[in-house]
């Protein structure tokens, strides 16, 4: 199932935003419980030391003995560190408070910003069979960030539909474009992400109208609304899609799976976009 321009190779989406509350690892675990329902393999990539996907995908911390703070210094066996999840075709590589010194290691590192791309690229990755690899980002711009956007293939900007949303966007924006002008000239955007959305409030509306009349195309035509379920599932150690099926969180990361499946060629471009 993977996109025909990559034969063999997953997509690799990181999903970030220096500003933390905006939906990000909401969107990470979601958005690989959808696509994973699309038939697609999915690796969640947690490089967050919050660890956040990892307990929101059921991966306790008695049960993280490799993480990402592993794959990225210590070049584990694979099936140490990539873990499945209790969503079919999900997988994730685990993360814990460990992450939060790896800024420090890694400045002292001569491959310091392309450790993650060398560690997604190694030999015996590819018996996974996996189509899609989604990073969750730290919300900052630190070296772990820096890392994912050189090791990834696009970029999806979570971006909350409050006040001053689209000013928090200009720093993100400014790195893409010295990584891209660097060490991954490839570098897309994949886009814009509208999260905890509220049609009924004028001020969601008027973000989304900024939005799209600054971003035009890069912002989803699927927006995520604020809704309670979503708010739930973590703490239920699931995705909104398995914690329940048919709340609008739900239908609505359905609808962008399938966005960026039609776009990677994983589902016909004739179904149904939402």
């Amino acid at each position: 199932m993977s996109d025909s321009n990559r034969p063999g190779k997953p997509l690799i989406l990181a999903i970030a935003n220096q500003k933390g509350g905006v939906g990000k690892t909401t969107t990470a675990i979601n958005l690989a419980a959808g696509l994973a329902e699309l038939g697609a393999r999915i690796l969640v990539v947690d490089l967050d030391p919050q660890g956040n996907a990892s307990t929101g995908l059921g991966i306790e911390a008695p049960d993280r003995l490799k993480t990402s703070y592993d794959l990225l210094l210590d070049r584990p066996d694979l099936d140490e560190v990539v873990l499945p999840t209790r969503t079919d075709n999900l997988f994730i590589c685990p993360a814990n408070a460990d992450l939060a010194s790896a800024d420090i290691e890694l400045a002292v590192n001569e491959k310091r910003s392309q450790l993650l791309r060398e560690a997604l690229r190694q030999q015996g990755m590819e018996r996974f069979g996996f189509d899609y690899i989604l990073i969750d980002c730290p919300p900052s711009l630190s070296l772990l960030t820096v890392n994912a956007l050189i090791a990834c293939d696009s970029v999806l900007v979570p971006l909350q539909s409050e006040f001053f949303a689209l000013e928090g966007l200009s720093q993100l924006m400014l790195t893409i474009r010295e990584v891209r002008g660097t060490a991954n000239p490839a570098l897309k955007i994949e886009g814009v992400l509208l999260t905890m959305y509220d049609k009924r409030n004028n001020l969601s509306q008027l973000v989304e109208g900024d939005a799209r009349q600054n971003l035009g195309d890069l912002v989803f035509r699927t927006m995520i609304p604020r809704n309670v379920r979503v708010s739930e599932a973590p703490s239920y150690a699931l995705p909104v899609l398995s914690y329940d099926p048919t709340s609008k969180g739900s239908e609505a990361y359905r609808a962008l799976a399938r966005e960026i499946a039609v776009r990677h060629g994983l589902v016909a471009q004739q179904e149904p976009a939402l």
